[in-house]
Order: C-alpha cells, then sequence, then structure tokens
C-alpha cells in the first residue's frame, strides 16, 4: 500500500523529491486504469456466456452430435459452413445402379412363386373364344417378413402294457434340455440371441413374450440359460480353458529354453 503524505511533509520536499512523488502516482494510475479495462472485459465476456446467445448452444461431444444440428440442422450448417454452388461443369451426374443387384441380394433367400391369373370369362369378355394367346408373365419380387410364431407342442406318448399287467413301455420320446422345462432348442436359442447377440436384458425379453401372450419371467429364463451354461456349454468352456493352459504353458516352456540359450547355458 503506497505511503499518504501529510500537507507539512510535502511543503518540506525538495523539488527532486516532489517530481519522484508525482511520476510513481502517475505510474499506479495507469497501471490502475489498465485493471480496470481488463475488469470491465472479463465482466463483459461472462455476462455474454452467461445471459447471451452462446449459452444456448452446447459444447460438441466427440462422438455425439449438437442439439443444434438435431433440431436446426439447415440453419446451424449455414451459420458454420460456406457452401459453393456448384457451376455446370461441377455437377456430378446420377451413378446408374449396377444391373442385376436385386437379384443378387435376394439369391440366398426362399422364394415362394405366386401366380396372378385372370379367368377364363373375364379372358372371353375381353377377346372373344379363343382370341388371345398368352405372353411371357411379368415378374417382380418383393420380401415379405414372418413375425415369430409360437406354438405349443403337446407331446403324447404311447404307453403299452400286457394283458396280465407285468410288463409297461412307452414310446421313444426326443430327449429335453431340461427335466420337466417348457423350454425347447429353439426357445433357448431366441433368448440367447436376444441376450448374448442383440444385447437385451432378461426384462426386456420378458416384455416381448409377454406382447405375445408367453407369460415367461426373467427369473426362469435366468435359471434356464444359467442350467444350459453349466450342463452344455460348461464342457467347451472347461476344455477351451485346458488348452489355452496348455498353450501358455507350452510358450512359457519355448520362452525358457530360449533364454537359457541366450545365456549359453
Amino acid at each position: 500500500m503506497a505511503k499518504v503524505y501529510t500537507e507539512e511533509e510535502l511543503n518540506n520536499f525538495s523539488r527532486e523529491t516532489l517530481m519522484a512523488v508525482i511520476l510513481s502516482m502517475q505510474d499506479q494510475i495507469h497501471q490502475l486504469n489498465t485493471n480496470m479495462e481488463r475488469l470491465i472485459e472479463q465482466i463483459a465476456d461472462a455476462n455474454n456466456k452467461r445471459y447471451g446467445r452462446s449459452s444456448e448452444k452446447l459444447e460438441t461431444i466427440s462422438g455425439q452430435l449438437e442439439l443444434e444440428l438435431i433440431f436446426n440442422e439447415a440453419e446451424a450448417l449455414t451459420e458454420i459452413l460456406y457452401v459453393v454452388e456448384p457451376v455446370e461443369e461441377d455437377v456430378i451426374q446420377p451413378r446408374r445402379k449396377n444391373k442385376g443387384k436385386r437379384e443378387a441380394d435376394l439369391k440366398d433367400l426362399p422364394i415362394e412363386v405366386i401366380v396372378h391369373t385372370l379367368p377364363e370369362e373375364k379372358l372371353q369378355d375381353v377377346f372373344g373364344t379363343d382370341g388371345w394367346k398368352q405372353l411371357p408373365d411379368e415378374i417382380y419380387k418383393r420380401v415379405r417378413v414372418q413375425p415369430a410364431v409360437y406354438t405349443v407342442e403337446e407331446h403324447h406318448v404311447a404307453v403299452y402294457a400286457s394283458k396280465d399287467n407285468q410288463t409297461i413301455i412307452k414310446a421313444d420320446r426326443p430327449k429335453n434340455l431340461l427335466r420337466n422345462s417348457l423350454l425347447t432348442p429353439s426357445l433357448a436359442a431366441s433368448i440367447m440371441n436376444a441376450k448374448y447377440v442383440n444385447g437385451l436384458p432378461l426384462y426386456r425379453i420378458s416384455q416381448e413374450f409377454l406382447r405375445n401372450d408367453i407369460h415367461i419371467s426373467r427369473q426362469v429364463m435366468a435359471n434356464w440359460m444359467i442350467q444350459c451354461a453349466d450342463r452344455y456349454l460348461g464342457i467347451f468352456y472347461d476344455r477351451s480353458i485346458s488348452r489355452c493352459i496348455s498353450f501358455m504353458y507350452f510358450r512359457l516352456m519355448r520362452l525358457r529354453s530360449w533364454s537359457l540359450r541366450m545365456d549359453g547355458r
């Protein structure tokens, strides 16, 4: 803090001392003015960021879209991009589709032929009796999606017994994935595909079943997946682990022998 001089002290100063004090005060006033200008600029910038139009824009996050590009794409792009109108030489001609691409895309799908014909009476009304001939059919293709169909399998196993009831046999029946369970291979595959391939939680899978009037809780599905994994996939898991361990042991042995050769042992 600068020293405050009294009137008596100033009267006793020499001319050189007074000039030094005045120059020092000028430097202090100039520094104060500079700091004041910076402070005013900072306050204006803070108000602009807080209350101005820039506060309505979010900073761009890597991998995400700005809100303004989503809801006001045309105006947002015109503000940040300068689009040059193409001249006649710069116009790109539309690319022609490759012939046979649709047939190549649909070649692996089963084909159901649906024939559309006119009745004999209508042909006679238009052309008269025997006044027409059939030309090659006009063929077009459409893709139909068949939603999942759920069917209850009710198995009736025939039971046979001797007339003296001493011997009873049953007809052969397919083996079940889980004993006394509704689970079938197709149902288990459907749940596994939805859960582990498409990444759907069991709650959403249960809701999808419920929309098709199938009441399967997520607790039941979780129990099914655990039992199937332990009973059928555990064998492959254990085999894979043993193979990995043997491979790692083989690699370690090779590394040890290589290190021994490098040491000259």
